[in-house]
């Protein structure tokens, strides 16, 4: 089965399918990479990512999630889908000992370029979440994962798996993203378009990019909407306990159309502020 967005003039294109087998897959793990290659070009250098600032010290984890990591000196920690990595290594200079993973090339060697100009030790791997079993036989104090990554993935019992073989016995998973009834929305938050559920995959031409909406990028891309009960059954069944979980009415970054400041660097959308939530968090033990 190819993988051919439909289009609708005038609009995002969206087509649903199922993602059946192993060609399908490698299908979509193309395609979305060669999107985020080309991502990482223009994240590098946006005003969303303010790598400058960065390189001169600046820590890029948000509170939703630094309240929930806590002191992590001398603790491991793998942090999964990192792009390229300012949040990796802001862990690392947090004190603690850090791994990257992304399936991106182009972002896993700007952070390992990035790590070597600023003198840190995190350690970066470039591979899908799901091929990680093959090139990574260790266990973390907490895997990490943060913001818009869940949905590039189809397969939420599969990931969980993931997640629960590196975590050590005794350790966390620590998981901040936005919540699913915001991907239900258009891009312009105007009227509901997708399912809350995960009925097949979206495949969509976009342009541009949240970090920069005027970036020269027109691609495919295929993602899953994942509502909260498949992602927590994955982690119930993989082993874990969750022992926190949290909803917010606003997010830390301003990543979608229609953002107004809702107060303390955090963002909400115009015309329904507090009446959604737009992120949530969760941890979870082993």
């Amino acid at each position: 089965m190819s993988i051919e967005p439909i289009i609708i003039p005038g609009d995002a294109s969206i087509a649903y399918l199922q993602i059946n087998d192993m060609d399908d897959e490698q299908d979509y793990i193309k395609i979305n990479r060669a999107l985020w290659d080309e991502k990482t070009a223009h994240h590098v250098k946006s005003d969303f990512y303010k790598t400058n600032e960065f390189i001169a010290g600046a820590n890029t984890l948000k509170e939703p999630e630094l309240a929930l990591l806590g002191d992590v000196r001398g603790k491991t920690i793998l942090h999964l889908q990192c792009h390229f990595g300012q949040d990796t290594m802001s862990l690392a200079r947090m004190g603690a000992n850090a791994t990257g993973v992304d399936f991106s090339e182009a972002a896993i060697a700007k952070g390992r370029e990035l790590n070597e100009q600023l003198g840190l030790d995190t350690k970066f791997i470039c591979t899908d979440i799901y091929s990680l079993l093959e090139v990574l036989d260790e266990q973390f104090d907490i895997v990490f994962t943060s913001y818009g990554t869940i949905g590039w993935l189809p397969d939420m019992q599969r990931w969980a798996g993931v997640v629960a073989k590196y975590v050590k016995p005794g350790g966390k998973f620590i998981f901040a993203d936005f919540h699913p009834i915001v991907w239900m929305f258009n891009n312009d938050f105007s009227a509901f378009q997708y399912s809350y559920f995960n009925r097949e995959a979206i495949v969509e031409v976009l342009e541009g990019t949240y970090a920069d909406r005027n970036a020269a990028i027109k691609k495919t891309e295929i993602g899953w909407n994942h509502n909260l009960a498949e992602v927590m059954q994955g982690l119930f069944d993989a082993g874990l306990t969750i022992t926190s979980f949290n909803e917010l009415d606003s997010s830390p970054y301003n990543c979608f159309s229609n953002m107004v400041a809702a107060g303390d660097g955090n963002y909400q959308i115009k015309g329904m502020e507090g009446k959604i939530p737009m992120m949530y968090t969760m941890v979870a033990v082993k």
